[in-house]
């Protein structure tokens, strides 16, 4: 039918995900762009449909093959994991983290078997994976296992903002002595490709430093001169138009002004902090958020995998006021790296 077909998990079954998912999937104009199928449990759905007021009708469905893709009906392969009469909404447990889990298991064996174009992911917990006996600190993790990718990294994006990272969860002290020149040389060739695949043509790639000042010529240390300046010289030599070391206080602002299309952070909150500056607005006046907008792309893989760039918002459960701005935008970058696919 034209239209590229997205698996969307519905998330931490305890958390904001059905809500969002529900919310998102009642934009017109998103069916108008792709055929969303949400990977969950329609009781869930149903449930949240009801205490949001929603007239949207939940569609379970046993495969793809049988989704509507219409407007006005959110298409679920139902996949029954979830014990309403327990489930504890807003908080940790075993059960949501096994459910949350398989939803992003079998979304990625449907991306693996070509049942569906690209995959976005709603939030899951850390902790209540664990809980379930899967000991992963991420989708990320997830996806790389599964896919038996072994090069890959994260990229945060906010319209034009777009952040890709040599190390993600792990310590600080850790991210440090990973920052090596064939990893950050990786991760540069990686931020390349990925622009293209969104349509840049030519992508320039800014390298952030890893010490204050990009270590003013080895006196605040000598990873810039030892790792990152040599990596930069060799994506050069291969063609990528990659620029750094940059002071990290400024890299980010450059690349707001247009200087970069990408920036390579050297660890995850150098990246995550001034993405979720821009795109988190808080509204101290009216006590709640304004906005909760950025998108989280896995790059590497076999498949496409895009997120939410937020967390589970325990907090905001069954208020009817969790912003679906996030999912909405997810979406849209995996329509646009599948038809660039």
């Amino acid at each position: 039918m034209g239209k590229k077909i997205l698996g969307i998990t519905m998330g931490d079954p305890a958390s904001i995900g059905p809500e969002i998912s529900l919310k998102a999937l009642s934009h017109r104009d998103l069916y108008e762009r792709c055929a969303p199928v949400i990977v969950g449990d329609a009781r869930v759905l149903e449930v949240a449909a009801r205490r949001m007021g929603s007239k949207l009708r939940v569609n379970a469905v046993e495969s793809v093959s049988e989704a509507l893709f219409t407007c006005g009906t959110v298409d679920v392969l139902d996949m029954k994991l979830v014990d309403l009469a327990s489930l504890a909404y807003g908080r940790v447990s075993a059960q949501a983290g096994n459910a949350a889990f398989q939803y992003v298991k079998r979304v990625i064996e449907l991306a693996l078997a070509q049942e569906v174009d690209a995959t976005v992911t709603n939030a899951l917990n850390k902790e209540a994976i664990n809980l379930a006996g899967f000991h992963y600190s991420g989708h990320t993790e997830i996806y790389a296992e599964f896919t038996g990718t072994r090069k890959y990294t994260m990229m945060l994006a906010h319209d034009d903002l777009r952040v890709v990272h040599v190390s993600t969860h792990v310590s600080l002290r850790e991210a440090c002595d990973r920052v090596r020149k064939d990893r950050v040389l990786e991760v540069i060739r990686i931020a390349d490709q990925a622009c293209k695949k969104l349509g840049v043509q030519q992508p320039r790639v800014g390298v952030a430093g890893l010490n204050p000042h990009s270590g003013e010529n080895g006196l605040f240390g000598r990873e810039e001169l030892d790792e990152i300046a040599p990596a930069v010289e060799a994506a050069n030599a291969e063609g990528i138009a990659a620029s750094g070391p940059v002071p990290p206080d400024t890299i980010f602002s450059k690349a707001r002004g247009g200087w970069y299309d990408i920036v390579v952070a050297m660890y995850h909150d150098q990246g995550h902090i001034p993405l979720k500056l821009v795109g988190f607005v808080y509204d101290k006046a009216k006590g709640k958020w304004d906005s909760v907008a950025g998108v989280n792309i896995t790059l590497g893989l076999p498949i496409i995998r895009t997120s939410v760039d937020h967390g589970t918002a325990f907090d905001q459960v069954n208020q009817g006021t969790a912003k679906e701005i996030s999912l909405v935008n997810a979406i849209d970058y995996a329509v646009r790296l599948a038809e660039n696919q």
